[in-house]
């Protein structure tokens, strides 16, 4: 209840009442909400310690999967689809899975019943108190908590661990920040090429994974203009725009000079690629420094068209750029692990390869390289 105090700011001003008493009842919404949150899941804990301590007792667990089919029935019948079987077993796995009822009730305030079911599907321990306590501290949406635990966190900050020395200066936990490769001494261990492949590749999965209509046309396409070639990172042909989109990617910030390179790609795309029907191809120039993304999107003639049109079409700006951000860190990690694995290390050649190895058929396995 610390949100419904009584204060001495109570305004004076009648116009200004309104506004305030609005704010009074919002908050009292979310302490409403977040109480009766809090209540129906420590009483989903409580409901599935009782159930298994019953089933549990004098070696009767064999009748278990009865006594939920029982239970789902009439407390279906009194309280609606919330108790049936399914539910009701995921209840006993709360009670189970988080036994103490102190951690419990400290927990049920921080996190919804839908938090709760999303970590029970975790087997480990270990990862599934990582996700909880990550959830809480930084404030996951379900969504979010999700989106966590489908990107293997835990599983890739262990990794991450196991290949900082004993009694190194480098913090463990701290691997995700780009910033520590430059502390690990790998900022040079890898070439700028091997970043934009990796980082591509990733681009491409997710343009046409959340690009609306997009169709993979080609990769390190060719053009060749007065007798030079070069060479386009990815193109993709967009349906609802009807014309074809070339990305490029930059290690680094925004140069004009890119603007110019484009516009050279969309002159020659719009010459001998661009098919009847078709409008002018658009370019989209992916740039990435320090801390900072940018994204910048060319239209090869303006006609009075907004660029805001190309964002109903292509993943809304924002997002872009925070998959970038998510994309490039994600790249710099698996190099900088490559990296790390050939840190050479008191063991003798044949232990580092086969450490080397089996961090890589690992990562493999864990789809992160």
């Amino acid at each position: 209840m610390s949100e419904l105090v009584p204060g001495d700011d109570i305004p004076q001003d009648e116009d200004a009442l309104l506004p305030y008493v609005v704010d009074l009842v919002e908050r009292g919404q979310r302490v409403a909400a977040t109480q009766v949150n809090a209540t129906l899941t420590m009483t989903y804990w409580l409901v599935g310690r009782a159930i298994s301590i019953n089933t549990l007792r004098d070696g009767r667990a064999g009748y278990g999967k009865k006594i939920l089919g029982t239970l789902s029935q009439e407390l279906s019948a009194r309280f609606g689809a919330g108790f049936d079987k399914t539910n009701l077993s995921r209840m006993v796995q709360f009670a189970r899975q988080f036994p103490d009822y102190a951690e419990v009730a400290e927990l049920v305030t921080r996190l919804s019943w839908s938090h709760v079911y999303t970590l029970l599907a975790i087997k480990s321990d270990d990862a599934r108190d990582f996700y909880a306590a990550e959830a809480v501290t930084k404030r996951l949406s379900v969504r979010e908590l999700k989106k966590a635990i489908s990107r293997k966190a835990y599983e890739r900050r262990e990794i991450a661990n196991s290949r900082i020395p004993e009694g190194s200066a480098v913090p463990r936990d701290t691997f995700r920040d780009p910033l520590i490769l430059d502390a690990l001494g790998l900022h040079d261990s890898y070439l700028e090429k091997d970043l934009e492949a990796a980082i591509l590749r990733d681009v491409q999965a997710f343009l046409l994974e959340v690009g609306h209509g997009f169709a993979f046309v080609a990769s390190q396409k060719r053009m060749t203009i007065d007798g030079d070639d070069f060479y386009l990172d990815l193109l993709f042909f967009s349906r609802p725009l009807r014309r074809l989109v070339a990305v490029e990617l930059k290690i680094g910030k925004f140069d004009a000079r890119f603007e110019g390179q484009m516009k050279l790609y969309l002159k020659w795309l719009d010459r001998y690629e661009r098919q009847e029907g078709e409008d002018e191809p658009v370019g989209l120039i992916l740039c990435t420094a320090v801390s900072r993304e940018q994204v910048e999107l060319l239209e090869m003639h303006r006609d009075g068209i907004v660029v805001a049109e190309y964002w109903t079409a292509l993943p809304p700006k924002a997002e872009l750029e925070a998959k970038l951000a998510e994309i490039v860190r994600d790249a710099q990690e698996r190099l900088a692990r490559r990296g790390l694995a050939a840190v050479p290390e008191s063991e003798d050649d044949n232990d580092r390869r086969a450490a080397a190895d089996e961090l890589t058929q690992l990562n493999q396995d864990m789809g992160l390289i």
